[in-house]
């Protein structure tokens, strides 16, 4: 029976857990974003920032042939505005166009540090009123994705001496979508001001 939870696509999910390896690029140099590579160090995923895409609030994840295969954007306007929390939207590519795959809250306000951001993944899955909770620090590079059930889905770690917070991981368990996962990974980049934010 197959176990796959895609939120991108089917491709992206294995049946064994996957460890990714991050490494931010300097925006001076290549606009900023990420490149994310397996334990072999080949390319599987490469995330665009406002450095490249030339507009703030929207991210590309590409596949490892440099393929657009999910577009995130930060909800903008007045209500938006008013506020007490961000949302961004994820959007499938594929050929039949963009297709809306989950969105994503975040606190905004500094008193809300530490606060739980949640992502709803659509179409409405069994979850009641969230799909999947984040929790830790992405700061710290020390944070966990679980989805409604409590289920470890993703773990975020640092590699010790290896070029600091410009170089982590993100185990992702057997099943889950990686393309999802990196791109919830570009949104906090983005949230805490790093590679992929102008």
């Amino acid at each position: 029976m197959d176990e796959s939870i895609p939120v991108v696509s089917k491709m992206f999910c294995s049946g064994t857990p996957t460890m990714l390896m991050i490494r931010r690029r300097p925006i001076v140099v290549n606009g900023g974003g990420f490149v994310v590579t397996d334990l072999s160090h080949n390319i599987v995923f490469v995330v665009d920032g406002c450095g490249i895409l030339g507009s703030k609030g929207e991210l590309m994840v590409k596949d490892g042939e440099g393929e657009p295969i999910l577009f995130i954007s930060k909800k903008g306007g007045i209500v938006q505005a008013l506020s007490t929390r961000n949302k961004w939207n994820g959007y499938s590519i594929d050929y039949q166009g963009k297709n809306k795959v989950f969105s994503l809250t975040d606190p905004k306000s500094c008193t809300a540090q530490g606060a739980l951001i949640r992502i709803h993944i659509e179409p409405k899955r069994n979850c009641k009123s969230w799909d999947f909770e984040i929790g830790g620090s992405f700061a710290d590079r020390d944070c966990t994705i679980v989805d409604c059930t409590r289920k470890i889905v993703a773990q975020m770690g640092m590699k010790e001496l290896i070029g600091g917070k410009d170089f982590y991981h993100v185990e992702v368990q057997s099943g889950y979508d990686q393309a999802f996962i990196i791109g919830v990974m570009a949104i906090l980049d983005n949230i805490h001001g790093e590679s992929t934010r102008c």
